[in-house]
Formats: C-alpha cells, sequence, structure tokens
C-alpha cells in the first residue's frame, strides 16, 4: 500500500502562536502599541477576507494607510529574516523522518504566495519532505488536486484545526486517516472542537508520532 504523509505546518509542525507572539512584541517596540493594535486589525480583516493569515498583506495595508510611517521598513525585515526554525515543535523532523520510512512525505499548508513558501523554506521543511510542498488558499477545496500530485492508496492526514479534518475525513473516508495533535490556539478552543467529529487519532504533541507504525495509522482510518 501506497502511503502519503499530508502535513500542516502552523501549530502543527511549527509554533505559529509563538511567532505571533514575537511579531506583537516586536510592533509594540518598533511603532508603539496603539499602532501595533492598528497592523492586527488589518491583519484579521484580511484573514476574514483571504481565509488565511497574511502577514505581508496586513504589513502593505497598515503602510498604505501610514505611508510616511518607515518604521514599517523594521517590521518588514523582521518577518522576513526570522528565524523559523528555532520555532519549530520538538520533534518535528524527527516525525518526518520516521514517517519516511513508511510513505511519503509532504507539506499540506495555507497561505500566501510569498510568505508562507519562506516560511517553509526557513524552517527547513522543504528540505524534510524532498520539496513536497503544497500551497493553497483553502487546502479543503483542493483534494482532487493533491491526490493527482501525491497519488496513494491511502493518505495520513496531520493538522490541528479539527475543521480541516473533518472536512478531509468527509472528502476521503477510509482512505485516509485524520491525526489531531492538540497543539496552538485551535486546537485548545474547546467550543469550536465540540461541533466537530472526533478525528480518528488525537496526540498532544506533533512529536508522539514516531511511536505510531504503518498498522496503527492506517488502521485507525476504519474506526
Amino acid at each position: 500500500m501506497n502511503v502519503v504523509f499530508l502535513f500542516d505546518v502552523d501549530n502543527t509542525l511549527l509554533d505559529n502562536d509563538r511567532v505571533a507572539a514575537d511579531l506583537r512584541a516586536h510592533l509594540d517596540g518598533e511603532v508603539g502599541e496603539d499602532c501595533g493594535r492598528e497592523y492586527w486589525q488589518h491583519f484579521e480583516d484580511l484573514r476574514s477576507e483571504l481565509g488565511y493569515a497574511d502577514y505581508l498583506g496586513a504589513l502593505q495595508r497598515y503602510r498604505d494607510a501610514r505611508p510616511r510611517d518607515l518604521r514599517v521598513l523594521a517590521v518588514s525585515h523582521f518577518l522576513i529574516s526570522y528565524p523559523f526554525a528555532n520555532r519549530l515543535y520538538p520533534g518535528s523532523l524527527d516525525v518526518l523522518d520516521h514517517c519516511a520510512t513508511i510513505g511519503e512525505t509532504a507539506i499540506l499548508s495555507d497561505g500566501d504566495v510569498v510568505f508562507q513558501p519562506l516560511k517553509v523554506s526557513r524552517a527547513g521543511l522543504r528540505d524534510a519532505v524532498g520539496g513536497r510542498v503544497l500551497i493553497y488558499i483553502h487546502k479543503e477545496h483542493e483534494l482532487a488536486d493533491v491526490a493527482e500530485r501525491l497519488p496513494a492508496d491511502h493518505y495520513v492526514f496531520v493538522d490541528d484545526k479539527v475543521r480541516l479534518l473533518t472536512a478531509v475525513k468527509a472528502a476521503w473516508g477510509t482512505r485516509v486517516t485524520t491525526v489531531w495533535p492538540r497543539q496552538g490556539h485551535y486546537a485548545l478552543d474547546l467550543a469550536d472542537v465540540a461541533r466537530y467529529p472526533v478525528p480518528d487519532l488525537t496526540i498532544e504533541r506533533i512529536g508522539e508520532l514516531v511511536e505510531l507504525d504503518r498498522d496503527g495509522l492506517v488502521g485507525a482510518a476504519a474506526g
């Protein structure tokens, strides 16, 4: 059986909540708390419009509103040069190595066309999966394209958002094992999580995946 592992990035392999906290602190230091709040309002507005986080897009909107505030350039440098590899969850790369002994590994993420690929690359994740990186606007709507690019008898989909795990399960059924690492603010939003069915497998941290073998992962989908 040909198995393909599809890994989300933010709050699955990489602690994106920590990245956001670092950016918030940097913004407050560079442009002040009031202007920082303005940036995050642009960020949330864009996320509502686009359906994904667009850090650079929010920065551009801030600049449009304040064209003479050149402090924004320091914030841009902070984002582009951020050490994402330091924010990988413990065991993330070991998990990718372990899963590569069972099947093929790939990144399946949402995001913008510049910053998200940069994040994946600078974190070392692109190299860790042999360059198999798929980034869509809404990945749950692109499963046919995913299957065409990465054909498999069975998929293992790893994501911190139960909403996405549910959508993929509805589309692929027993052809996919959904794995939910309970990490990050989405996974800890109990009211939101309660709206969806329980995923096939739940782990407390991404590093626990190294303890699961091929039969355990594939077989869990039948439940």
